[in-house]
């Protein structure tokens, strides 16, 4: 990667990448703000709930690889202009679906491969980008745009379906994200890549041990993290007996302390140096977050102790993710982050794939207590991973 402004190591492209992030975030996490309205509008259980966060997932998981072989083929820029147009374009489309739960599937799917864009271009462009020795809070700062555009989402779903439709709120964003796709295009210069669209390189992947368990991990942290943004409105609604707009004010707290996380433990992993650092810091956030998840298992119905463990849960496993894909960028050769980055938002999204629904169905067949007992099982397993992972560094 050359003289661009990304990679002379430019702080104002960190916020260029930062901001598309978020937006793009605003557009995917709208669905996650929306189950509540989704649950009545097409008259479904909880666990079809999961199926529609599902669908959305399997969009953006199967589209992932060849996304990140356009990165890597073509450079970050055209693959995040087009990519945030697409999102736009499919957030209008999911709410012209009623009443037909079928044409939601499809459209929410088609809205999960736009997303696809997200991880690999904004990845390779925060390397390129990250002053030296700030990587790891450049990646934090980058993931941001993650917990602020699905705290946002929330609010303005949720918040704008009090005084008018639910679909307004989606439009209001699509239009903001359309808006800031063509601001990009012509503030952000990008880095170029091979010039040839390439079949990713996964058996030299393959070979690296700390990668692939890295990638394992992935698989348990998403797991942990879609089944908990997927039924944190519902949870609190069903249990606490709140009404929707609350409800979506608890998930958007999360967000909030989960980008004071994943800033802070970037900050921390860059003092403490390399992808050893922050596959260290990772393991303390996924530690603590299971033993949040284990207070859930025997509490439920006072708001003050809901609303302390979520934004905590906040602070630690949703602010881990920077310092994941720090670790997972510093393990693998630079040429290679775009598909590295795929194989392991494969991971996160193959968790959430399965989780959702089998949270769900938990939750139906004997209570949320068990919902969240899986979930905590789940993170004790990443966080054994992360373990691995540390001392194969």
């Amino acid at each position: 990667m050359t003289g661009t402004e990304a990679g002379d190591g430019s702080w104002r492209a960190v916020g260029s990448v930062a901001g598309w992030q978020t937006a793009a975030s605003l557009c995917y996490y709208a669905i996650f703000a929306a189950t509540g309205f989704v649950r009545d509008a097409f008259s479904v259980s909880e666990s079809l709930v999961g199926l529609f966060l599902t669908a959305g997932l399997l969009g953006y998981t199967v589209f992932l690889f060849p996304s990140g072989a356009a990165v890597d083929g073509y450079g970050e820029k055209p693959v995040m202009v087009v990519g945030l147009l697409a999102l736009s374009v499919a957030l209008v489309g999911v709410t012209f679906a009623p009443p037909s739960y079928l044409l939601l599937l499809v459209t929410v799917a088609l809205l999960g491969a736009a997303y696809s864009t997200a991880m690999p271009a904004s990845n390779r462009g925060i390397v390129a980008a990250a002053p030296a020795g700030s990587k790891n809070l450049a990646m934090g700062l980058k993931q941001v745009g993650v917990t602020v555009g699905s705290g946002a989402s929330s609010l303005v779903v949720t918040g704008v379906a009090v005084v008018a439709a639910w679909q307004v709120g989606f439009w209001a964003i699509a239009v903001f994200a359309a808006g800031y796709a063509l601001v990009f295009a012509t503030r952000y210069r990008g880095n170029p890549g091979t010039g040839r669209l390439e079949r990713p390189r996964l058996a030299g992947l393959g070979g690296n041990r700390a990668y692939v368990a890295l990638v394992a991990a992935g698989l348990f942290i998403g797991a942990s993290i879609f089944s908990m943004l997927g039924y944190t409105v519902l949870y609190v609604q069903d249990v606490v007996g709140t009404g929707p707009a609350l409800a979506g004010g608890v998930l958007a707290a999360t967000q909030v302390t989960g980008s004071v996380g994943r800033i802070g433990a970037g900050s921390l992993a860059d003092r403490l140096g390399g992808p050893r650092g922050a596959a260290t810091v990772a393991l303390i956030q996924l530690a603590g977050a299971v033993a949040l998840f284990s207070l859930l298992v025997g509490t439920g119905g006072s708001l003050a102790l809901t609303v302390a463990v979520f934004v905590a849960l906040g602070l630690t496993i949703h602010g881990s993710t920077g310092v994941f894909y720090s670790c997972l960028s510093g393990v693998v050769d630079d040429g290679d982050i775009g598909a590295a980055t795929a194989g392991g938002q494969t991971a996160l999204n193959v968790g959430g794939l399965v989780a959702p629904p089998l949270f769900g169905f938990v939750v139906e067949s004997t209570g949320y207590g068990a919902g969240w007992a899986l979930v905590a099982g789940s993170t004790v397993l990443a966080t054994v991973l992360l373990f691995v992972v540390r001392r194969r560094i």
